[in-house]
Parts: structure tokens; C-alpha cells; sequence
């Protein structure tokens, strides 16, 4: 009698993430495919699909996994002994904006972005994902205010100012990360430092 095949042991969830995260930023969700990933990965595409549902839970969770990532790297920044509140948003926005054209973390922002419309499963779990990036900066702000680094004027709340100063890092994150001619990342920081000293002041 012929030995019982052995099942394929299942890929860990961060190859799986790493590996999606890849084919997205470098074909789109579009033509992403649950049969290529599977192949690539050497499962089959129902059991990703029993896993994740759908590409766009796919989407959601990869994105989820890379801002964890990010998210452990961001909060140490900002917990740097030492460090003032300045350099501290100096390198929250380092970490926030995209590395460069192509940046697959920024490309899944893109195609969240872009489903959501569509979908109340997308807007959800991109507001999940957005709240701890936006908590941290309100925290910050607070801090610099209360130490007298940061000196706003007028009526505007630390969460108002973070949510300016967040609109304005996805403003330029999206055309350095898609490539537009002339959106570059120095530049990019530069400009969100210029208006992140008008919108808080200096002490």
C-alpha cells in the first residue's frame, strides 16, 4: 500500500504578507491573482482564500501586518531618551513618508485608498489602521506644548493640528511614492517641516 502523501506544511502569515506585499506593490491588487500567490508560495489558492476571505481582506491585512512593522519602529523613535519633541516629529515624519517611488508599503495605501469607496470592510480597516499613527502624534504635539517646544497659536486642539500636519504627509507621500516627476522625499521632508514650524511655532 502506497505512504499517505504528506499534507504541505501552511506558509507562516508573515510570508504570506511579505509575499503579497510584493506582487501588490509590484502588479496592483488588480492583477494580483489568490492561483499566482498560491503558486509562488506553494500553497493553493483555497486555502489563502480560506485565510483571508478575499483579495481585499488580503489587502487589508498585509497592510495591517507592514504598519505593525513600522509601528514598532515608529514608537521607539518617538520614546528616544533624549531626543526633543522637534526631533522627535522630524522622525515620525521620516517614517511616515514613503522611501521612494515604488515603496510597497505606500503602493497598498494607494489601493486601499482606492477601494475604499466601494467597500465598509476597507474604510473600517483603514480607520483601524490610521488611529495609532494619528495617537502618537497627538501625544507628541501634546508633549512639545506642554515643555514649551511647541508654541500654536490660536484656538486649534493637538488633534486638530495632528490631523493638519497628517493631511499634509499623505499630500506629498502619494507623488513621491507613485513617481511624479519632481516629487522627491528630501524635498517632501523639507516642506512638511516648514509648515509643521507655522502650524506649531517655536519655543
Amino acid at each position: 500500500m502506497a505512504e499517505p502523501r504528506a499534507r504541505r506544511a501552511a506558509r507562516p502569515r508573515e510570508e504570506v504578507f511579505a509575499a503579497a506585499r510584493a506582487a501588490i506593490a509590484e502588479h496592483g491588487l488588480a492583477k494580483l491573482t489568490m492561483a499566482g500567490l498560491g503558486k509562488q508560495l506553494q500553497m493553493s489558492a483555497g486555502h489563502l482564500l480560506y485565510y483571508f476571505g478575499s483579495k481585499d481582506q488580503l489587502l487589508l491585512e498585509t497592510l495591517r501586518w507592514s504598519e505593525e512593522q513600522l509601528g514598532e519602529r515608529r514608537r521607539a523613535a518617538l520614546a528616544r531618551p533624549g531626543a526633543s519633541a522637534r526631533e522627535k516629529l522630524a522622525a515620525y515624519a521620516q517614517l511616515y513618508l514613503p522611501e521612494g517611488p515604488g515603496d510597497p508599503r505606500w503602493i497598498l495605501w494607494v489601493e486601499v485608498w482606492g477601494r475604499s469607496p466601494a467597500s465598509a470592510e476597507i474604510r473600517q480597516g483603514q480607520q483601524a489602521i490610521e488611529i495609532p499613527w494619528h495617537a502618537d502624534l497627538v501625544e507628541l504635539i501634546e508633549q512639545g506644548t506642554a515643555t514649551g517646544e511647541f508654541t500654536p497659536t490660536g484656538a486649534a486642539a493637538a488633534p486638530d493640528l495632528a490631523t493638519r500636519i497628517r493631511a499634509l504627509l499623505d499630500g506629498f507621500a502619494v507623488p513621491v511614492a507613485i513617481g511624479l516627476p519632481g516629487a522627491r522625499r528630501g524635498e517632501a521632508l523639507a516642506q512638511v517641516a516648514a509648515v509643521a514650524d507655522a502650524l506649531l511655532g517655536r519655543g
